[in-house]
């Protein structure tokens, strides 16, 4: 088949046929222009229905209607304006696991007409301040568990701000002292730098001030900095605007139709919001549809959502591999799978078989796989709910999506054959923050180069082969090898390190390091690894070290990964056995 032959497969979008006959559009979000006027609008709407309801482990929980976190999120709005003197386009960071205090600081982020910085909350002080620094946010909100960092983090950035919040904020006053209590009294909860400010406080005053002029904002405004790693190197924000959200929404809204039920779905959020797919399917995605959000700090183990899957009717359900497994191997949850439960969605890493028909077997369903990068906001594509969800696939582009599959030189391949997977639409970002030379690389010839290796068959259904090329995949989260490699390179005693991933089975892979060390150093496994957790969150971290008297390289002196990845899983097999 010709370059034009294959050109023309991909032009004709065949996946369109696949869609199903129930999907549509939903022509309520035409009528929005920032994601900000999503909680403006359902507050409007359905202002007394739940929106979100934040589960503990021990079952103790509280709610917000869609009214108060409309309100909420203006008196945080006026806080940061008036007080904070943040202008459209600042950038205001968060760093908090799911809990209330998170949508509201979202939407009054926006708000304020102030570019959004989603962090994780598990990142060490260097993480943090690179992402601080490399953002300029100006505000930090920050959960309080973690205040210790701070000292550590701001050095260097344009934080002028920082509002601490608890698990338990905005729970009825003697539930949140029954929590925070007993948190303080297991020394959980780290003092508080001497400047910082409490959110409780933050929002009584941003009461007091009032509403505020709120700031135009339009579709092409910048909305959110969500950092990845792209396809290489240290993370870096990818700019995603008003416009490329709210059309991710649309598409997923069309490719979803009647299989989202406003108002009356309720969605269990394990997966934590400051990542993407979180952050647009089960934040946005829910709170337009009006629907309520069970919210969980932490899914792990997975007994901790034993609770939340008892107390409420959840009816809808993300997760990645791992959560989906470790589930099916609960006790509580093979005995008494949850009745209402009709829809379940799969991303971050590839879906195993036996996974998913165990699911199927035990809920009636099967979970959808999809597939989406941070740059697009995220989903490129999905197994249509109301078309085949076809195994092994991750599904279809969305409406409104061209997906090709590419050679080296850019080139489309023929169906069938395996090539990079290459993307464009409205969902696709413009660009990473402050980082012209990979935008030419990431966006040559109008289409998001993926990294990801993959073939699409007759139907437009794609099928990814392999994942970006060094990315190490554990448990749904990225490690980024050139990263982990910087951290371990500070240690004295090495002098050169690879790092590579090894599978180790359903968690997906394992870190592990290979380091030189100079003739007269001495470095034991143990050292470096205590060194590392030091620097790296800790998925990061490698679990095993392999010393070697050298490192493979090419004529050009460049790390040869590939080499090291069998020695790698030498290692690790025999252990996991």
């Amino acid at each position: 088949m010709s370059d034009q032959g294959a050109a023309a497969f991909y032009d004709a979008r065949p996946w369109e046929r696949c869609y199903g006959t129930h999907h549509g559009t939903d022509p309520t979000l035409q009528e929005l222009t920032t994601v900000a006027d999503i909680a403006r609008r359902r507050a409007e709407q359905t202002p007394r229905l739940p929106a979100y309801t934040a589960c503990l482990e021990n079952g103790l929980h509280a709610s917000l209607d869609f009214a108060t976190v409309d309100r909420l999120a203006d008196c945080f709005a006026a806080w940061l304006i008036a007080e904070a003197g943040i202008r459209p386009g600042d950038r205001v960071a968060l760093q908090m696991p799911n809990s209330l205090p998170y949508p509201i600081a979202v939407f009054g982020t926006l708000r304020a007409g102030a570019v959004l910085v989603n962090i994780n909350p598990l990142f060490t002080p260097r993480e943090m301040q690179h992402q601080l620094s490399d953002s300029g946010a100006r505000v930090l909100v920050i959960v309080d568990l973690f205040a210790d960092k701070l000292s550590g983090a701001l050095t260097g950035t344009a934080v002028e701000e920082v509002v601490l919040t608890g698990i338990a904020d905005l729970f009825p006053w003697l539930k949140r002292g029954l929590v925070h209590g007993v948190l303080r009294a297991k020394r959980e909860i780290p003092a508080a730098p001497p400047n910082a400010r409490r959110l409780g406080a933050v929002l009584s005053r941003g009461e007091h001030l009032g509403p505020q002029p709120w700031p135009e904002r339009g579709a092409d405004d910048l909305a959110l900095l969500q950092y990845t790693g792209g396809t290489t190197g240290l993370p870096k924000g990818a700019e995603l605007r008003n416009r490329n959200i709210l059309a991710n929404l649309g598409q997923i809204s069309a490719m979803a139709g009647d299989a989202i039920r406003p108002g009356q779905d309720v969605v269990l959020t394990a997966l934590p919001l400051y990542h993407i797919f979180a952050f647009t399917f089960n934040l946005l995605t829910f709170h337009h549809y009006g629907c309520r959000n069970i919210l969980c700090p932490s899914p792990r183990p997975v007994d901790k959502l034993r609770k939340a899957f008892e107390q409420f009717p959840v009816s809808k359900f993300s997760a990645v591999n791992l959560l989906f497994h470790g589930l099916l191997q609960a006790e509580w949850f093979r005995n008494n799978p949850p009745r209402h439960l009709d829809f379940a969605i799969a991303g971050g890493t590839a879906l195993h078989r036996s996974t998913a028909e165990q699911w199927r077997s035990l809920l009636g369903h099967t979970p959808l796989e999809g597939y989406g990068l941070t740059e697009t906001s995220p989903v490129l594509a999905v197994n249509p709910p109301h078309g085949e969800n076809r195994l092994g696939s991750v599904g279809v582009p969305l409406p409104g999506t061209d997906v090709r599959i590419v050679d080296d030189n850019d080139q489309p391949v023929p169906q069938g054959q395996t090539g990079e997977i290459v993307g464009r639409g409205p969902q696709v970002f413009e660009g990473y923050w402050q980082r012209p030379e990979e935008n030419r690389l990431a966006l040559r010839g109008g289409w998001f180069h993926t990294g990801d290796i993959g073939y699409m068959d007759s139907d437009g259904y794609i099928h990814i082969v392999d994942r970006k090329k060094d990315m190490i995949d554990v448990s749904g989260f990225n490690v980024y090898p050139n990263e982990v490699e910087e951290a371990l390179a500070e240690h004295p005693a090495v002098a050169e390190v690879a790092v590579v991933g090894a599978p180790r089975g359903e968690a997906g892979e394992t870190v592990v390091a290979f380091v030189v060390t100079p003739g007269d150093e001495e470095l034991t496994e143990p050292e470096l690894i205590d060194f590392a957790r030091q620097q790296l969150t800790n998925y990061k971290v490698p679990r095993r070290v392999i010393f070697r008297d050298a490192l493979p390289k090419s004529a050009v002196g460049k790390l040869l990964r590939r080499d090291l990845r069998e020695d790698a899983r030498a290692v690790i097999e025999p252990a996991a056995a």
